[in-house]
Parts: structure tokens; C-alpha cells; sequence
């Protein structure tokens, strides 16, 4: 089953986009938000409906793979079938009930690699360390900068 993580999911439309079945319905509404500490309002998507045709996935997964927010995630439960096949489009609701079943992730491996980014960014701050403030240390007496 896929579960939906409703809170993470910012209606960019990604999953439905991906679907080679064109099994997944999203619908929603924009609102206006205003700024912490003043500043212009922002404007953000409100989901108001998310549902899956399970009658029509064929549980490729690309939809899971292709949410940049993790918003979707396999769940392990495989059995709920269903008398009327009009049954089997989960909405939101029903979905969210699914992320109960999804295991924790698995922990990292300390012997591992370090990410790139996080050496890129060691190396940058080791370097900005190594360099003379702005304005740099005064010379000698009568010369001009």
C-alpha cells in the first residue's frame, strides 16, 4: 500500500505528473498566509483532496521516488480487498491511516562515506578560517593601502 504523510505534502503535483497510470487525484486551493515579523503575505497551496485509484495502480512506486518531500511511503500491508470496486480509490484520510504501518528507516551506516556536500562544505569552512579578516592586519608604519 502507499500511505500518505499529508503534513509534508506541498500539492507540487509531482507524483500525479509521474503516474504512467494516472491513478492519483489532487486537488487544491491557494490561501495567503501572512509573514512572520511584517513583510509582504505569501500566497501556499492548501491540499484539499488527495486520492489514489488502487483499482488502477500497478504499485510501481515512481510516485514514492519522485516526491521530493517525502509526503508518500510503502507501507507493508497488502490486504484490503474490497467488495465494490468503487471502494478501492483511498482518499487522504484513508491513506494517512496506512502511514501507522510504515517501519521506522533504516539507521545510517557509520562506516559509510560522508556525504559530498558535507566535505564540500568542511573544506569551505576551513578555508574561510585560514583567511585574514576583511581589512586585514595593519602595515608597516608609512605605507599606504
Amino acid at each position: 500500500m502507499i500511505a500518505l504523510f499529508e503534513e509534508n505534502c506541498t500539492v507540487c503535483m509531482l507524483c500525479a505528473r509521474e503516474c504512467p497510470d494516472w491513478c492519483i487525484y489532487i486537488d487544491s486551493h491557494k490561501e495567503t498566509v501572512a509573514a512572520e515579523g511584517g513583510g509582504r503575505p505569501r500566497v501556499r497551496n492548501v491540499l484539499d483532496r488527495f486520492a489514489i485509484d488502487f483499482a488502477l495502480c500497478m504499485y510501481c512506486g515512481i510516485c514514492i521516488e519522485v516526491c521530493p518531500f517525502d509526503a508518500l511511503f510503502w507501507s507493508p500491508e497488502f490486504e484490503y480487498a474490497e467488495y465494490d470496486i468503487a471502494e478501492l480509490t483511498h482518499e487522504k484520510e484513508r491513506l494517512r491511516e496506512w502511514m501507522w504501518t510504515v517501519p521506522p528507516p533504516q539507521a545510517h551506516d557509520p562506516a559509510a562515506e560522508p556525504p559530498k556536500e558535507i566535505g564540500a562544505a568542511e573544506k569551505a569552512a576551513a578555508r574561510a578560517a585560514r583567511r585574514p579578516p576583511p581589512g586585514g592586519p595593519p602595515g608597516p608604519p608609512g605605507s599606504r593601502r
